[in-house]
C-alpha cells in the first residue's frame, strides 16, 4: 500500500470575518438566503476586533482559498501536514466547502503564536493521540514557552486496522527570519537564528524520548531555513537515538519552474522563493521532510508541486509530499 504525507504552508488561512462578538438573536433572512437586516456592534464590551501589532487580521479571499484548495485537490494525499490556519473552525469550514469533505479527520490546536497562525493535519486515515508540545521549554530559556507556534505530534492509525499504529507525524513551524524594520537588522537576525537553534534542538530532544530507532515517524512542516543550515544542525546529526533522513534532495516537480533571473536550482529542490525590489529572488528549501530510519527504508519518492506564478498560487510556498510503501 502506497502512504503519500505532504506538508504545506497555507499562508494565513483565517475566517473571513475579522471580528468576534456575540450575537443574541438570528435575524430573518429573505427567501434567497440573504440578511434583511444588519448587526450593529456599539458596547465595546461585546465584541473584540482582531488586531496585529495595530494591523486588522483579515480573511483569506475566496480566490486564494480556491488556489489553495485546487492544489489540494491535485495532489491528492493521505495525510497533510499544514501550518498558517486560524482555527479548528476556519479548516472544517476549508475542507467541507473546498475540498468535498476528501478529509474526515482534522486536528488542530491552538498554538503560541500572537498572530493567530497554528498547526494542522489532515488525513483520509484514522487518527490516534494527538500531543501538543506548546509548552516544552529549552534549558537555556527555563520556565518560557520555547516554540513560536507549536510542534503538533498525531498518531495515524491504519486504515486496514485501526487498532495498530501506521506512523506518526509530527508538525512545526519554526521561528521565521523576519525582522521588524524598527529592530537592528544584524541583532534581529542572530535572535531568530538562536531561537530556531533552540528549537531544533528541543524538537531533536522530543522525538528522541517519545520514538524508537526503528520506529516510524516523520518530521515535517516549515523550518523557516535551510536543511543544511547550523540552525537545524540538530536535525541533521544522527545519533543511537535519532536518525532523520531530508527526503527532499531530488524531488518530481509536477511542472517546470517559472524563468528566472538568477534561475531556480536545477534540483529542484526549494519551496520558497523570496525577492526584495531590485535583488535577485533567492530560492530555498524551508518546506522539509524528515524521515525517520524505518520510514527511509519505505521511502518511494518525493514531489513538490510548483507554482504557476512567482507570488504563488495562493501560497508563497509549494507544498511537498513523499511517497512511502508500506
Amino acid at each position: 500500500m502506497d502512504v503519500t504525507v505532504g506538508t504545506f504552508n497555507l499562508n494565513n488561512l483565517f475566517s473571513r470575518f475579522n471580528f468576534r462578538a456575540e450575537i443574541q438573536e438570528v435575524l430573518p433572512t429573505g427567501d434567497n438566503g440573504q440578511l434583511t437586516s444588519s448587526y450593529e456592534f456599539k458596547d465595546p464590551k461585546e465584541f473584540r476586533i482582531r488586531r496585529y501589532k495595530g494591523r486588522l487580521v483579515k480573511g483569506i479571499s475566496p480566490e486564494e482559498q480556491e488556489m489553495l484548495a485546487r492544489r489540494i485537490i491535485a495532489m491528492d494525499l493521505d495525510i497533510l501536514a499544514v501550518q498558517e490556519v486560524e482555527d479548528i473552525d476556519t479548516l472544517r469550514f476549508f475542507v467541507s466547502r473546498r475540498l468535498g469533505r476528501a478529509y474526515p479527520y482534522l486536528s488542530l490546536i491552538e498554538g503560541n503564536d500572537p498572530r493567530l497562525i497554528d498547526l494542522a493535519v489532515l488525513s483520509k486515515f484514522p487518527m490516534g493521540a494527538v500531543t501538543s508540545w506548546q509548552h516544552a521549554p529549552h534549558p537555556e530559556l527555563p520556565g518560557e514557552r520555547l516554540f513560536s507556534r507549536d510542534l503538533l505530534e498525531v498518531e495515524i492509525l491504519d486504515p486496514r486496522d485501526p487498532d495498530r499504529h501506521l506512523l506518526t507525524v509530527f508538525n512545526n513551524h519554526l521561528k521565521s527570519q523576519f525582522v521588524e524594520h524598527t529592530a537592528d537588522p544584524v541583532e534581529g537576525k542572530e535572535y531568530n537564528d538562536h531561537l530556531r537553534t533552540l528549537q531544533a534542538e528541543a524538537i531533536a530532544r522530543i522525538l528522541s524520548a517519545r520514538t524508537r530507532p526503528d520506529g516510524r515517524f516523520v518530521l515535517l512542516g516549515d523550518m523557516n531555513d535551510t536543511p543544511e543550515s547550523p540552525t537545524l544542525a540538530a536535525l541533521a546529526a544522527p545519533t543511537a537515538q535519532l536518525t532523520l533522513e531530508e527526503a527532499l534532495a531530488h524531488p518530481v516537480e509536477t511542472r517546470p519552474p517559472k524563468p528566472d533571473v538568477p534561475p531556480p536550482p536545477a534540483s529542484g529542490s526549494w519551496t520558497h522563493r523570496f525577492k526584495e525590489s531590485g535583488t535577485a529572488a533567492q530560492y530555498e528549501l524551508f518546506d522539509q521532510i524528515w524521515l525517520s530510519r524505518s520510514l527511509h527504508a519505505r521511502h518511494k519518492s518525493s514531489h513538490i508541486d510548483r507554482r504557476t506564478r512567482h507570488a504563488g498560487d495562493g501560497s508563497d510556498h509549494d507544498p511537498a509530499w513523499v511517497v512511502l510503501d508500506f
